[in-house]
């Protein structure tokens, strides 16, 4: 059975995971005269991707975290801390590590613990950001209620269209109390 848990700041921070995907297709974002288009297209054949990280990264203003265990190992994982300036929670991090763990809840429980945490914060809104070849987050973030609220077509690198992984935010309001 799989338990949800704060993890402890000073035993996990600065430790490095790494987080792996397969995806068949990306959203594309075109400048137009009008402003920009979006369309879904299909790679020639399924990517694999990866991203590395660390836990509570230094750039975090005061995060918290809360792991997915499972007999003492650790499944999943998500952070998040309050942007004061703007009163928005970010939501920095949210995988599960092994791909054979995904589509079976943790990542729902995952995100249900940090929503609630940003409830408790008492921001308008919840904001994440991922890459427009990451479909499945994409449509994860979607089932949770979140939407494209922006890109930025040079995030990560100047070739980041032709590699077609353009950074997109994502938001949800939050109910406020």
């Amino acid at each position: 059975m799989v338990e949800i848990k704060e993890l402890n700041r000073e035993e996990y921070s600065g430790k490095n995971f790494t987080v792996k995907y397969q995806t068949k297709g990306y959203f594309d974002i075109q400048s137009t005269a009008e402003g920009f288009d979006i369309s879904y297209k299909l790679f020639s054949k399924p990517k694999e991707m990866s991203f590395s990280d660390v836990f509570f990264n230094e750039w975090l203003g005061n995060p918290v975290g809360f792991g997915a265990f499972e007999d003492g190992l650790l499944l999943g994982y998500v952070e998040g801390t309050l942007e004061k300036w703007n009163n928005r929670y970010r939501i920095s991090n949210i995988c599960v590590f092994n791909s054979s763990n995904r589509n079976n809840g943790i990542g729902s429980l995952l995100m249900e613990a940090i929503l609630e945490e940003a409830s408790k914060s008492n921001a308008r809104m919840t904001v994440l950001e991922t890459q427009t070849c990451n479909e499945n987050a994409i449509a994860f973030y979607k089932k949770h209620g979140f939407r494209i609220i922006g890109f930025d077509l040079f995030a990560y690198s100047n070739a980041d269209p032709e590699r077609n992984e353009i950074r997109i935010e994502m938001g949800k309001a939050m109910d406020l109390k």
